[in-house]
């Protein structure tokens, strides 16, 4: 298990199943994300492949997310994500309902209550206001919102529809003031991440614009710098 505390401002990476984050160069992203947080202090997690969870978590104290989990418990559950087995792997915490793999209210609602029972801190995602309302509701660690025609676009959500993170920053606080919200979708520079923070948000999800990036570690360095306050 990590021994890196999870705090905010947040940096959230998911690896997603990109070829430059799979596999060793996970690991690489992990160290990387652990050289960023030591040059400036700003909480940094990863979110690599589920078969990828336990060799990052033994070559690195970076922080790590599954991309998702399953509401099942042991048993007759082939092919499902088993909350117990990601934490054995060395998990923090997990992401769920990605607009690449989303899932009903109800199983979002259940994967939440089985992240509880294990530990895992929940990181929901939402694409509009409405629907960070009532993810809110079920009371998760917090909701990063991201518009899916933004994901991967280069133009970050707190320039191109900065209503969307404000009205979702004041819906969930709200609703449960405990529950975070984190700013996803386009983010790929310093100005981006420093926007986010201004709108409210207390951190960001990003993938393309750090694992895609000629120099990741520059990239992530940007995010990290524009967000210390």
């Amino acid at each position: 298990m990590s021994v890196v505390i999870v705090d905010y401002p947040l940096i959230l990476l998911n690896l997603k199943t990109y070829e430059q984050a799979t596999g060793q160069k996970a690991i690489d992203f992990a160290r990387i994300a652990e050289k960023v947080y030591e040059k400036t202090g700003i909480s940094i997690a990863i979110a690599p492949q589920t078969i990828d969870i336990a060799a990052v978590t033994v070559s690195s104290e970076t922080p790590v997310f599954s991309q998702h989990i399953d509401p099942v418990y042991y048993g007759k559950y082939t092919g499902h994500t088993l909350p117990e087995a990601v934490v054995e792997a060395g998990a923090y915490g997990t992401l769920l309902n990605h607009s690449e793999h989303q899932i009903p209210l109800e199983q979002i609602e259940a994967a939440i209550k089985r992240a509880r029972e294990v530990d895992l801190v929940t990181v929901v995602c939402a694409d509009t206001v409405d629907t960070a309302k009532k993810i809110a509701l079920l009371g998760p660690d917090a909701i990063a919102i991201e518009p899916p025609e933004l994901i991967g676009s280069g133009i970050s959500v707190s320039s191109a529809q900065p209503e969307i993170v404000m009205g979702s920053v004041t819906a969930v606080k709200n609703i449960n003031p405990d529950v975070k919200v984190l700013c996803g979708a386009g983010i790929t520079n310093g100005e981006d991440a420093s926007s986010a923070l201004d709108l409210g948000a207390k951190g960001i999800l990003v993938a393309s614009g750090v694992v895609k990036a000629p120099d990741p570690y520059k990239a992530l360095l940007e995010l990290a710098r524009a967000m210390q306050r």
